[in-house]
């Protein structure tokens, strides 16, 4: 079990593919969130030495928070320059000594990030060292947003605009020169005016549809795939990997259904079904849907509600349904017949499964106080093995 809490969020380039993630540290498992003075050299030692880089980013960059202390310590010289991203914290006070400390990392080969920058005049002693300048546009208003872009985009800077929650801000961010993206806006539905959803996610859609019931039709199940040859190659590539370890080889769709039982032949065809619909949206929101699943399927147990795991499962999946078809949950929802419970938390409700997809929200947001509110017993102390395992069950599938 795991003593301390790192999340990580989502970087992407300016082509919406995944650049980096940033990890962000919490202290253990408390009720309530104590900011650490050695926050910065815990993350660093723990994700190196506890949790795994690798496992934590995979093959991108890690954006990493150094403190003072971590500066004067030395720690970041414990990460491998070519796999991470030193963000520079706002609250450093740039002397002589800080100065020289961030020259010699970048002399090291290490890259450097000024956090939360908004163009203040104490920062230009370190510009010349800096590769990154992070605007979070929550804080900062649009004329800082502008500034910060005139002054440095001709330069030779990068400039990353974090906390882009909407469409809406990354067109902005876009439209002013900033190349990179850091936030939740993919998640996001951008709200089409088209009133219909695309042929081919529609016949998605009719497909998981077609398994949600409890008792569903093998033979309308069997019709739909054989409509779309492509996903039946995709459904048997899937259920032929070694990462189920059945058996022999599966060659048609009846077979799969007698194998597998209705139950995991289901989780298995609304992956495929969420994958599909979602092949024209970031990549990383596929990793997303199939980590929430995996995250929601291994919490009910530890939530004492073992009989609800394939639809919290289900539930997490469906939870990025909104920005794959670009429509409303609720919309989304009245077309798939799924149970009452899924409905009431997907859409904002209060139940045992809203519960635990709250504890999923605060945990990726790295939204500490949100995740101490949500959780109730000694749940907390499960989350991050649970993360970290659903992460690395959603990479092997990806």
């Amino acid at each position: 079990m795991y003593e301390k809490f790192i999340a990580r969020q989502p970087i992407f380039d300016e082509k919406l593919k995944l650049f980096a993630y940033e990890l962000l540290f919490r202290a253990g498992p408390e009720n309530i969130f104590r900011p650490q003075k050695e926050a910065s050299s815990s993350v660093i030692v723990d994700s190196t030495m506890l949790f795994d880089l690798q496992t934590l980013t995979g093959s991108a960059k890690a954006f990493i928070n150094v403190d003072l202390s971590a500066l004067q310590r030395g720690a970041a010289r414990f990460l491998p320059p070519d796999r991470v991203i030193l963000e520079i914290l706002e609250n450093i006070v740039p002397t002589p000594e800080v100065v020289q400390l961030c020259t010699d990392l970048r002399d090291a080969g290490y890259t450097l990030a000024l956090d939360d920058y908004i163009g203040h005049p104490k920062w230009d002693l370190l510009l010349p060292v800096a590769k990154f300048l992070k605007v979070d546009f929550r804080a900062a208003d649009s004329d800082t947003r502008a500034t910060v872009s005139r002054r440095h985009k001709g330069d030779g800077m990068q400039l990353l605009a974090e906390k882009v929650e909407t469409q809406a801000e990354l067109n902005e961010a876009r439209s002013l020169g900033y190349t990179f993206f850091q936030g939740y806006f993919f998640c996001k539905p951008a709200m089409l005016n088209a009133r219909e959803i695309p042929g081919n996610k529609l016949h998605y859609l009719r497909l998981l549809a077609a398994v949600s019931p409890a008792a569903f039709s093998h033979e309308v199940v069997e019709d739909l795939l054989k409509s779309d040859p492509s996903l039946v190659y995709k459904l048997l590539r899937y259920l032929n990997s070694p990462l189920l370890g059945l058996r022999g080889e599966i060659h048609d769709v009846r077979e799969a259904i007698s194998l597998l039982g209705d139950n995991e032949f289901r989780r298995w065809i609304s992956i495929l079904a969420i994958v599909a619909m979602a092949s024209d949206k970031p990549p990383e929101l596929i990793r997303t849907a199939l980590t929430r699943a995996f995250f929601c399927e291994a919490m009910a147990n530890h939530a004492g509600i073992s009989s609800q795991a394939s639809e919290l499962f289900l539930m997490g999946l469906l939870s990025v349904t909104d920005a794959i078809l670009d429509r409303p949950i609720e919309e989304v929802l009245s077309n798939l017949p799924v149970s009452p419970q899924i409905r009431t938390a997907l859409c904002g409700g209060p139940n045992q499964l809203r519960n635990i997809y709250d504890i999923l929200l605060a945990y990726e947001r790295a939204d500490w106080p949100a995740l101490a509110a949500a959780c109730f017993g000694s749940v907390e102390t499960l989350i991050p093995d649970c993360y970290t395992s659903a992460t690395s069950r959603a990479a092997s599938l990806l």
